[in-house]
């Protein structure tokens, strides 16, 4: 089918000049290989050097978020340079506490460690807990060859199928975990690695108005658009629908088959280094 995206390059000057935050994916979008580059970590230095709130939002656990939200001095991981970080797509985030517009920018230059944060009550959570136990052996004895994500020990609101990260999944196999989580009356999505599941309403969407209520006590619908997302698989087409000014990084294409919503522009680059892109145009932008 032919290409239904525009290059980044023709995104107008005047509406990248009026964006004030970023949400991306972080798997093949921010990262380059579960790793990310020092120019995709320049990339978020310079966005909030300049003044914008940049939130990755993502299926990976909890567990794994947490050295890139505080640091890992051991293993020498700096922490990255963003406002918050959603995970389990939606489900809990590491962010501040705060409500007033100008108090996010404040209580971080004055040291403010993030705190974990839920979606959902811890009732519910418990509830949902022996729900998504039951699914998942459920996957692993039904489905053959499935197995769960090697970051499952730090998931807390979800399950995850291993498709392409560590093993290979048949895409007819994938479905079927899909269509089995859908069965339980689970929301399910495929990311470039995994098959994710849970309970709830929640989901990238929910998580990126949750964020902006919760930091700023503003409603993203009001402003949606001064912000922009950028993705690079299935489970981004949500945001893609949603945000008018919405990116993918290269590897999109990689999904072209499976693809109903697609994202407004996309970037030269792949992975990281369509982030560090997407960065440099909405920087350049307020320089023009």
């Amino acid at each position: 089918m032919p290409d239904p995206m525009l290059p980044l390059s023709s995104w107008p000057l005047a509406q990248r000049r009026g964006i004030i935050g970023v949400f991306t994916d972080i798997d093949d979008t921010l990262t380059t290989h579960q790793a990310i580059t020092p120019d995709a970590l320049q990339a978020l230095a310079d966005l909030k050097a300049a003044g914008l709130v940049v939130i990755p939002i993502t299926g990976r656990p909890i567990g794994w978020c947490e050295p890139h939200a505080y640091g890992d001095a051991g293993h020498g991981l700096p922490a990255w340079p963003v406002d918050a970080m959603v995970a389990e797509n939606g489900g809990v985030a590491f962010a501040p506490t705060l409500t007033s517009k100008n108090g996010l920018q404040t209580l971080l230059n004055q040291g403010q460690q993030l705190s974990k944060i839920y979606y959902t009550e811890a009732t519910e959570r418990a509830v949902n807990t022996q729900k998504l136990q039951h699914v998942a052996q459920r996957i692993l004895s039904e489905i053959p060859g499935t197995t769960l994500s090697q970051d499952s020990i730090g998931r807390e609101t979800d399950i995850a199928i291993d498709h392409a990260e560590h093993v290979t999944l048949a895409p007819e196999k994938v479905a079927q975990v899909v269509a089995l989580m859908r069965s339980e009356g689970m929301q399910a999505t495929v990311s470039s690695i995994h098959i994710n599941g849970w309970y709830g309403s929640h989901n990238k969407w929910e998580a990126a108005r949750w964020m902006v209520s919760s930091l700023f006590g503003r409603q993203l619908e009001h402003e949606l658009d001064r912000w922009v997302y950028v993705g690079d698989s299935t489970n981004d087409q949500l945001m893609f629908r949603h945000f008018p000014h919405s990116v993918g990084v290269a590897n999109i294409h990689h999904f072209d088959g499976q693809l109903q919503h697609w994202p407004r522009y996309e970037t030269v680059g792949e992975r990281g280094a369509g982030f560090a892109e997407l960065a440099q145009a909405i920087l350049q932008a307020r320089l023009a």
